[in-house]
């Protein structure tokens, strides 16, 4: 069986505002997904930044329209068989409804969170054709491709684990904000200090070569 492929894609990027970066300036962020393409079908982890007045006005986007942004990574948008999110926020479903009637993967806590309070926009969440494949934990989609729970941005945040021939991959999405604290949850997990996501030790247990998120071009490495 061929190798399943695991490649970045440019959705933009907006400005995150310094009181909610808690930074001392404004700090912009890439916006990104990952194509999964796999013997089995091609899986999307994450499709763009959806519009909505209050949203551009505070951040400010930059967005590479989805089929534009898939076609700089080699594919069409109807190359694409399936859908993950890793969860609900506006800069990661955006392009939901421009992939209708593909399936989406998401967790049942966060399709929940999203139906009932000011979680995201609600017409990125219920849109025509929309088609939920509603997760409650870990669940492997393809063979090799697993999807775990990574609660703590949100309540139903997960991340996508695959296994690779030379070495795991793990898309966390937001997980954290950047590989920097990442590593530092990692380090507290090992040398047993500190207070780390209990999901952690699930993610190390796959031995993960890379892990790739959602608003750096950073990668982390073992």
């Amino acid at each position: 069986m061929a190798d399943i492929g695991v490649r970045r894609v440019d959705l933009g990027y907006f400005v995150r505002p310094a009181e909610e970066a808690g930074t001392e300036f404004p700090r912009v962020e890439p916006t990104l997904g990952y194509l999964i393409e796999h013997p089995a079908g091609v899986v999307l982890v994450d499709t763009g930044m959806g519009r909505h007045p209050e949203v551009d006005a505070r951040y400010r986007p930059r967005r590479i329209p989805l089929a534009e942004a898939l076609r700089s990574a080699g594919v069409e948008a109807d190359d694409v068989d399936y859908v993950v999110n890793c969860h609900l926020h506006f800069d990661h479903c955006g392009g939901n409804p421009e992939l209708a009637g593909r399936p989406v993967f998401a967790q049942l806590a966060e399709i929940r969170l999203a139906r009932t309070t000011e979680h995201t926009i609600p017409e990125l969440i219920d849109f025509p054709g929309a088609r939920y494949e509603e997760l409650d934990g870990e669940a492997e989609i393809l063979p090799g491709v697993v999807i775990v729970p990574t609660p703590g941005h949100t309540a139903g945040h997960q991340s996508v684990v695959v296994s690779r021939r030379d070495g795991t991959v793990v898309v966390a999405g937001q997980s954290h904000d950047n590989a920097t604290l990442f590593t530092g949850d990692v380090l507290s997990q090992r040398a047993g200090v500190g207070r780390h996501p209990v999901w952690i030790d699930r993610l190390l247990a796959f031995d993960p070569r890379q892990v790739v998120f959602a608003h750096d071009n950073a990668v982390w490495m073992p």
